[in-house]
This record gives C-alpha cells, structure tokens and sequence, in this order.
C-alpha cells in the first residue's frame, strides 16, 4: 500500500529528538504531564515529531486520534475525533497547527481541556508559545508541559542526510546553508539529489555580494519562504521584516529612519513572530529565514534592495562613530554584518576590556609565550597604557589576549629602537606619503596566548576593535596593522590597505593604509558596493579612486596653478587639486567645476573680514574677471602697481591657507582666519 511507502520513507527521515520523546514516553506511560505543547517556527518539524507521537502511542496500544487545526471550523466547537479523547482516560489526542484556532485558544484551555479525563493525553502543536495565562496558572503548573522545538543538532543533520542520499560533495554548503532547520535540508537535499540522479552537476546559486555563501535555486527559495514565514500583513510589515534579515539586530530606532509612522506596530508585531528571537542587543531572525528573505529581495527588487542597504549601513556608521568606549565593538560587528561570510559575530564567545594594573602580568605571559615582542608589550604598557584592551572568553573569564592601538605624532629614536614594527611604520610613511602637520599615525599591535593566535572568532572581536579605532580617528594619517593569518582577511575581503613587509631574524609584516588617500566615508562606500556588485562583478568589482596626498608646498602651487587657470574649465580638469579632499568631499560634481567653484568661494569669503576686502579687489580683478595683465589689473583697481601685487600677493596666501587647513580638517571645519 502506498501508505505504508509513505509511512517508511517517514521513518528513514525522522532523527533526533531524544529528549522530547522521553518527555512524550513519561506522560503516556503515566509518570508526567496531561497536555504537551510543542511550538517552533515554520519547517522545524513539528508535525513529523507529531506522527512519530502518534506511532509511538498506537504501538502503546493507545487509540490516537489526529487532528490539524487548519481543517477544524474557527469556532468553539469540538471535531469529532477530538471527541473521542473525552470518553476515553486511554486516548491520545495529538492536535496540529493550533496557531489556526488561536481565536479559541482560551476555550480550548478554559472549556475543552479541563473535561478530558486523568490518564488521557493531549498534544498540542503550533508556531507560537502557549499564551502566557497557560503557565500563570497554578492549576496548569503540573498538568501542562511546554516544549520548544529548536534545530536538529550537527549530528542529526548529517544523519538527516544520509537518510536522503545526499552527495558527499554537496554537504558542506548545504549545511552551512540549512544548519540544523529540517525542511531546508530537506528541500536542499532533493534538489541534490535530483540532480545527481540526473547525472547534472548540482551548481547552488552563489550569493556574491557577500562571500560565497550557497543559497538554493530562487524556486526553492519561494516555497521555503511560502512555508517558514507565509503571508505578511503589508508592505510595512514587509519591509521591516526585511531590515530585520539585513542586520545583525533590530531595533525600534532602527526601523524608524526607514519607517517613521508604523516604527512601534512593526516591531511589535516582528517580536511576537515564531521564527524571531530577541537578545540585549534587540531582534534577529532564524538564520535559515534570514538568508531567504536576503536572498530573495536581492533577485526580486535590487534597486530596492541597495536603497535599503545604504540607509542602514549610513545609519549603521553613524552609530560607530558616536558610540561611547565601551559600546564601539558591538557597534563595528553591526556595521560589517551584512558583509559576513561566515556565521554570526564572535563578540559573544570573547568580550573586551580596558587593561588594568593587575592584568599587565597577564600581559607580559601572554607576550614572553610568543617571540621577541615581549620587550615590546612591557615598553609599550609603560608608555602607553591607555592603548590597551584586554580580550577574555566569555564562559570562563580566561584572558586571551591582549592588544594595543599606538598613536604617534612624531618619530622617537627610544620607540624606533624598542619595536621594530613602529620602525617599519615610520620608514613607510616617510618614503610614501609623510604626515603632514597635525596628523598622526597608529599602530596596532597584538599579544594572544598559544592556543588562540589563530582563533578566528577573537581575531574578529579585534579586528572590530581596530576598524572602530581607523572609523572614529581625527587627522589620522596612516594606520598599520600588524599581519597574522586571520588579518589577512581584512585586507582580502575589506580593501583595507597595501602590506609592507621586512626581513630579518624575524619577519615582520604590517596592513597599511592611507586614511588620506581612502577617506573612512569612501572605504564605507566602497565596501557598501562591493556588497551590491553584481555577480559578474565579483567581490572587487567596485573600487574607489584614490585621493592624492599633497604636501602644504605641493598644495600651495597646485592652488596658485588652478587661481591662473580659474576661467578655463579644461586646464582645472587636469589639477591635482580635483583628486583632493577638498572636491571629493563635494560628491556628485564634475571635480573641475566644483573646483572652480571652491576657488570663487574662497576668493568671495575674503569679503567678510574688512582687513581682507582689499585683498578680494586683487584677486577678483586679477582671477575672476581676468585682467589680461597685472599692470591692467592696477590700473582698474586705481592702485600702485606694487600696492596691487602686495594685496595679490597676501590675498593668494590667504585664499591657500584656507584651503589647506579644510584640506586638513574637512570642508565642515571652522573657516580658516589667519592671525
């Protein structure tokens, strides 16, 4: 009979869930609850634990009675074999997707439960948790038993494969992709095996943007979300679900930049839903219903999908830079969230803290267990404490490692001699691109115990703390890194600078980059499109152009040069002036034009301070309205001809020390106002 090729191939798929069998096995021999209530998100297989129940209890020589409550009338009436459970103290009654009858739930647990006979059993099966007035209750606090379903274990889901046939090579994505959650495996695990049968080679649909994490063919994709999530109530609703499976956690003030009115009813309604979860930091979704709803927006709307991206991710970095101390990591994991490839952030499994004086000998034995650097962490705890942080699991308080953010202004021959990398550091920004004045350079440096040098999960926790550190920095110039396995990754998949090596007893190799040269705001940019790259693209198919890194006397005369040049649009174009800060900062111009326009505006602010109006005569006679000489140009102004250079002269001056020191501090800064 094909019922029972049915019920076989069940079999062969069911595995796991000991402990919730021994909890069926106890009340229906008679030693626990009267009403189990199993509840889990969509597909984590609540009915298949639900037949196994009922086999168990027919094999007890149970009668069992099945009933789904998307079949029964919404109203408070009782189905004829749930009927059944009433007269008999030996009947089980397993009833399914009761989230369907939720209108009734008080009924069922305030009329209907209460007549069922002691020694009967009931199991109740849904996507939500029984409400709250259940285990309120004294009355229910022995006769009810509550029952999470969570994912299959690592083991079962391989055994969940093995049940299926699933190819070897085909495993691994598959798991990284599915976890533990059954009917994404499952569903997984028939296309495979489809395939494979068909001699096709299986080739999964690679999510590009970020990393190469597998993803299922989008016809998949549209019957798991059908399944794990279903109809939502609107586009609001939608949405928001969305932002939801972009970011690490959701928040209400998270919602509200994309959401201002229905901010407080979507969060609302994502915290009561089966598949979400909440921690400290807010809501997250299921991993599996996560990497769908990502998935499908990407291939359904990526117009929509980058406009949502680049709200958050603006959002996101604005909180990096205003977060206090303490919150800094947490904030930089949330940023590169969406850009993962691999699992969740670490920051659970090892937490930071700033160095006490009683952990520098902690310090110092995690440094001695490495090699020569040792001298190096006690000079640098002795010169800069400040620039410590400390890194302890967070199960067992152990600390780890130990790293340090080292700032410097000017070279000092004690700190080149006691540690080589700042040496290097030094030697690198000066035969580059030297500091210029007021901006500094930092190094990063790391001591970690033995067993944890190459843990990838603390290497993170770090690597957050330094991206932090690059983010939030003023007129830095440089920043170095120093290179282990797991740094490299920064560079590969964040575009995070050039690496500098030196040979010698020890080898030594540092990240470089040029916080000049790639602005923190073009690196988010730049790192936001790799993510939106199409997949032909690749990872590094977006790549911003470098800023040019003037000195104040190369400045300076590229500034003279392009005063000159004022009225010919062509020859600004080819200034180094158009590949600055100044014109980068003023996004969506042609360079030449907005250069042309920052040198009438410098020219045209001389006016507001009456020392300097004589000045702006000079210039505006001589640049702007283009004297065709400088004798001409006097002679309009009514002046001496070496009055009118001295007021050309000091003008130009002027308008260069402006824009050198927003070249410096940014176009926002406090205008410049010589003394």
């Amino acid at each position: 009979m094909l019922g029972w090729r049915l019920h076989a191939a069940r079999e062969r798929a069911f595995v796991g869930r000991e402990e919730e069998l021994a909890v069926f096995h106890t009340a229906l021999y008679g030693g626990g609850c009267s009403v189990l209530y199993v509840h889990g998100p969509g597909g984590i297989g609540k009915s298949a634990l639900l037949r196994r129940f009922a086999h168990e209890a027919a094999m007890a020589g149970r009668p069992v009675s099945m009933v789904d409550g998307r079949m029964m009338e919404p109203s408070p009436t009782v189905d004829a074999e749930a009927e059944r459970v009433l007269r008999d103290a030996d009947a089980v009654l397993l009833i399914d997707n009761v989230e369907h009858l939720q209108r009734w739930e008080g009924w069922l647990r305030d009329r209907f439960l209460p007549r069922v006979p002691i020694g009967a059993l009931v199991v109740v099966a849904g996507r939500n948790p029984p409400d709250m007035r259940w285990q309120a209750d004294p009355g229910w606090a022995e006769a009810l038993e509550v029952l999470p379903l969570r994912d299959l274990r690592a083991a079962e889901a391989q055994a969940l494969l093995d049940s299926c046939g699933v190819p070897a090579e085909v495993r691994e994505p598959l798991l990284a992709f599915a976890g533990g959650h059954p009917l994404a495996l499952l569903s997984g695990a028939a296309v495979a095996v489809k395939d494979d049968r068909a001699g096709r080679r299986w080739m999964p649909h690679q999510d590009s943007g970020a990393g190469s994490r597998w993803m299922p063919r989008q016809d998949v994709v549209a019957t798991l979300l059908d399944q794990l999530v279903g109809e939502v109530p609107s586009a609001a609703h939608r949405h928001a679900l969305e932002i939801c499976a972009h970011v690490y956690t959701t928040t209400e003030d998270l919602l509200r930049a994309a959401l201002p009115q229905e901010a407080g009813t979507v969060f609302r309604w994502l915290r009561r839903l089966p598949f979400v979860e909440s921690s400290s930091r807010g809501l997250f979704p299921h991993d599996v219903v996560r990497e769908l709803l990502e998935a499908d927006l990407r291939w359904r709307d990526p117009a929509g999908y980058a406009v949502m991206h680049d709200r958050l991710h603006a959002q996101l970095a604005e909180r990096v830079r205003t977060a206090g101390e303490v919150d800094v990591v947490g904030a930089v994991a949330a940023l590169l969230y969406p850009h993962r490839d691999h699992g969740a952030p670490a920051e659970v499994l090892f937490q930071e803290e700033t160095v006490r004086k009683e952990d520098v000998g902690t310090l110092l034995q995690a440094a001695a267990e490495g090699a020569a650097s040792a001298g190096c962490a006690a000079f640098w705890v002795e010169r800069q404490p400040e620039a410590f942080r400390l890194y302890r699991r967070t199960d067992t308080g152990q600390p780890v490692a130990f790293s340090a953010w080292l700032r410097f202004a000017e070279p000092d021959e004690q700190e080149l001699t006691a540690d080589p990398l700042v040496a290097m550091a030094w030697k690198h920004a000066r035969a580059t691109t030297p500091l210029r004045a007021g901006e500094h350079l930092a190094v990063s440096r790391l001591w970690a115990l033995p067993p944890y040098r190459a843990t990838a999960p603390l290497m993170d926790v770090i690597q957050w703390r330094v991206i932090g550190n690059c983010l939030r920095a003023e007129r830095m110039a440089w920043s170095y890194i120093e290179l282990q396995a797991c740094v490299e990754h920064v560079r590969l998949h964040f575009g995070m600078g050039d690496i500098c090596e030196q040979a010698g007893d020890e080898a030594y190799a540092l990240l470089a980059h040029d916080w000049r040269a790639v602005p923190p705001q073009a690196w988010l940019e730049q790192l936001s499109q790799r993510l939106l790259a199409a997949p032909a693209g690749g990872p590094g198919a977006a790549t911003a152009a470098r800023l040019v890194v003037l000195s104040e006397a190369e400045f300076t005369e590229a500034v003279r040069t392009a005063l000159r040049q004022l009225r010919r649009l062509e020859a600004l174009a080819a200034s180094p002036l158009t590949r600055t800060r100044l014109i980068a900062e003023r996004a969506g111009q042609d360079p030449a034009a907005a250069l042309g326009d920052l040198l009438r505006q410098a020219i045209d602010d001389l006016r507001a301070d009456p020392r300097s109006v004589k000045f702006h005569r000079a210039l505006s006679v001589t640049f702007l309205r283009g004297a065709p000489t400088q004798e001409l140009a006097a002679e309009r102004l009514g002046l001496p001809f070496t009055t009118y250079r001295r007021h050309l002269r000091a003008g130009i001056e002027r308008v260069c020390a402006g824009l050198w020191h927003r070249e410096l501090y940014g176009t926002t800064a406090r205008a410049y106002r010589s003394t």
